[in-house]
């Protein structure tokens, strides 16, 4: 049977490599079939307005801990090998890393739900407020309701947990 992996979750000021981090993750595994990787990236532009930066917020402690534990509920979920989110925080301008997500499992199905699952979740109910500076002022940004609805979609019908897809 499969052991899982690290299931790591780091919110930060600093950017990240995806490429590095990917290969933290599956270093000295053989039985990874499958590693699904999403970076969000901060845009330059919303509903047609530019945007010059953005700034994120959270409560420290309790952001990791709320990430963590919709982590644990996609390892219960899906068999996953390991996890890695890495959410940063501060100032960010067009172009720059946001967000990561990757998941590792035997196959890309796991990997796939569980990488869509936990991006919903961060998206919709992660413990962060948003600011977009933007040429006629600032402002604090609200939930969208397409969010909400993409990570209430996940309680309507529990996935299935497969071990082999």
């Amino acid at each position: 049977m499969n052991q899982p992996g690290p299931m790591t979750v780091r919110l930060q000021e600093q950017d990240f490599d995806v490429a590095a981090e990917t290969t933290a993750l599956v270093r000295g595994r053989q039985d990874v079939g499958a590693v699904v990787a999403f970076t969000g990236i901060c845009r330059g532009t919303d509903a047609g307005e530019p945007i010059a930066a953005m700034t994120l917020e959270h409560y420290p402690g309790m952001a990791e801990a709320e990430i963590g534990r919709h982590v644990g509920e996609a390892a219960r979920t899906w068999p996953l090998l390991g996890v890695t989110v890495v959410h940063r925080f501060g100032r960010m301008v067009p172009g720059d890393n946001i967000v990561l997500v990757l998941t590792a499992a035997a196959h890309r199905h796991a990997a796939f739900a569980a990488a869509e699952f936990l991006m919903d979740y961060l998206k919709a109910r992660a413990p962060f407020w948003k600011h977009e500076d933007r040429p006629g002022g600032s402002r604090w940004v609200d939930a969208k309701e397409a969010d909400d609805a993409a990570a209430e979609r996940w309680t309507a019908a529990p996935p299935r947990r497969d071990a082999a897809e």
